[in-house]
């Protein structure tokens, strides 16, 4: 059985017990929570096109470090700049 789920603008296939890194949730560490699926299919094969996805927050965190580098010749323009993306852990408990 697995589903696809809408979070932080992006859809994920899941499966009960998946570890999933999602856009940052407001929700604490411990919390569970109810995440709409689009799409669901059961071992029979039976697809719905609506469910429920209940999810367990195990941390939030911070992905690595991206560099990004701007520069322009000619003119001694040259700027770095880091970028870590918050993010919060999930695991999948139930699909419905």
């Amino acid at each position: 059985m697995y589903a696809v789920i809408k979070t932080g603008g992006k859809q994920y296939k899941v499966e009960k017990g998946t570890l999933l890194k999602v856009e940052k949730l407001c929700a604490n560490v411990g919390d569970s929570i109810e995440l709409p699926a689009i799409f669901v299919k059961d071992e029979n094969g039976n697809i719905k096109t609506e469910g429920k996805v209940k999810a367990q927050v195990l941390k939030h965190d911070k992905h690595k470090k991206v560099l990004v580098f701007h520069f322009k010749r000619k003119k001694h323009y040259d700027k770095l700049n880091g970028h870590r993306q918050p993010y919060t852990l999930i695991k999948i408990e139930e699909i419905s």
